[in-house]
């Protein structure tokens, strides 16, 4: 059955109109983007199988290249590049929130945008947000990469870019590909000694979040790991 049979009430855009957007499932807000399904299935239908190509996680839709959408019935390459458009927005969006904001006045912001950064990637990546003396932005930095158990990362080379950015203040963060966000000693480990580094340079480590799945990233601030 078409949408437009459907129940006023049921219609996801009728549904967002009356209620908001945070009222609709994952899939009904991709169906109000699709607009229309393909014979058979109606945007609904066609949004909870695209949803289901990528585990039925946001995250991993949001990673996905073009190849990966149009593989799905239904999603040819303008789709595919209208949705790849749309979810960089909301990356940038958040990114500009961030500039705009101190960060720890935004930590909602920062979790969001380190999930849509770092959730689905399929290999180990660390990065770090450089803040100024009042915690805004400066820039966010991958400074290593690894493979899906493990990755390098060399505390000189931390501290060279926090130097060359002029950085008063650090969030780390990087992703668990297994979708654990818990640490283990090695995390801990390195998060003391890049906090001790970055002390020798008058710089402070206020967070650093494990990026792990669909669950919320695991900070080692409210753990009390800092």
């Amino acid at each position: 059955m078409a949408i437009t049979d459907w129940p006023d009430d049921q219609r996801p855009r009728e549904r967002l109109l009356a209620l908001g957007p945070a009222a609709l499932a994952d899939a009904e807000l991709l169906a109000i983007f699709l607009r229309v399904g393909i014979p058979g299935l109606s945007a609904v239908d066609l949004a909870r199988t695209l949803l289901a190509r990528f585990d039925h996680s946001l995250a991993r839709l949001a990673a996905a290249t073009p190849a990966e959408l149009t593989s799905v019935k239904g999603i040819g390459p303008a789709k595919a590049a209208q949705l790849a458009a749309t979810l960089e927005l909301a990356r940038r969006g958040l990114h500009e929130e961030l500039r705009q904001r101190p960060a720890l006045g935004a930590p909602a912001a920062v979790r969001d945008w380190l999930r849509l950064r770092l959730a689905a990637l399929q290999h180990e990546v660390f990065l770090v947000l450089w803040l100024d003396a009042q915690n805004r932005l400066i820039a966010d930095e991958e400074l290593f990469r690894g493979t899906l158990t493990q990755t390098s990362v060399y505390p000189r080379e931390v501290v060279k870019q926090a130097l060359a950015h002029n950085a008063a203040a650090a969030i780390l963060a990087h992703n668990h590909p297994s979708g654990v966000a818990e640490s283990s000693s090695a995390d801990q480990l390195l998060t003391q000694t890049l906090k001790q580094a970055l002390a020798l340079v008058d710089v402070r480590v206020l967070d650093h979040f494990i990026v792990a799945g669909s669950v919320p990233p695991l900070s080692f601030a409210e753990r009390g790991l800092l």
